[in-house]
Order: structure tokens, then sequence, then C-alpha cells
């Protein structure tokens, strides 16, 4: 762009005569440095501020509660007893008579 920037000052200053392209040549030389400057930090911002997405590269979380579920588990064991010596086997079982 800067090489067009020197074309354009030369053509502006030795084309004769003078006319409306002079102007349009002059405004290209004062802002051909502009754009181009703009355009080159456009297009780096563009290509630094990608954003990234690890998440399909990641296996996902395990947590421990999902591997291991806490559960605790009461059991209740029968209550045995001395065998008395009314009853030989010892205590009734549930549905019997005493």
């Amino acid at each position: 762009m800067m090489g067009v920037r020197i074309a354009c000052l030369l053509a502006m200053v030795l084309i004769t005569p003078y006319s409306w392209y002079t102007w349009l040549l002059g405004a290209a030389a004062i802002f051909l440095p502009y754009v181009a400057v703009v355009s080159a930090n456009v297009g780096n911002e563009a290509r630094r501020n990608r954003r990234e997405d690890p998440g399909p590269a990641l296996p996902p979380p395990v947590h421990p509660a999902e591997t291991a579920p806490r559960v605790i588990r009461v059991e209740e064991t029968p209550h045995t007893t001395a065998p008395d010596s009314s009853h030989p086997g010892g205590p009734p079982r549930p549905g019997e008579a005493a």
C-alpha cells in the first residue's frame, strides 16, 4: 500500500494539467496509510482472538459420588435370648402359639 501511496504522490505532482484527478490522487495519498494500518491491525486481532473450546478434547469429569454411591444400609438381626425351660427350641416363632 505504501508503494501505491508513492505512486499517487508522484502522479499528483507530475501529471498536468491539474484537474479533479489531482484531488483524488492527493486524497488517496493521504488516506492510504490509515487504511493500511487499520487493515493490518484488524487482521492480527481476528487471528489472535479466536475462541478455543477445550470441551470436546477433554473427557467429561467423573465425580466420586457418581462412581461409588454412598448408601448406608441398616439391617436388623433377630434378637436372640437364652432358651428358657418351657420352650426347648428358643423363643417362639412368629405365628406360633406360646
